[in-house]
């Protein structure tokens, strides 16, 4: 998900509906990531999306 997909959602998207995790490994380490100081974390989440947008681009071709 892009920064415009974020700021834009409600206007491109309407509201979003409540949003549940049941997945309780995967919702145990993302608490874990929201712990890690702000420099390994922005770390992580550059590295998530890299990954991400290496599928996307895959994807298109």
């Amino acid at each position: 998900m892009t920064v415009d997909d974020i700021i834009y959602f409600g206007d491109k998207n309407g509201i979003p509906q409540e949003i549940s995790m049941t997945d309780k490994k995967a919702l145990e380490k993302l608490q874990l990531i929201n712990e890690l100081e702000d420099e390994e974390k922005s770390i992580l989440l550059k590295l998530i999306e890299t990954f991400v947008s290496k599928k996307r681009f895959k994807e298109y071709l």
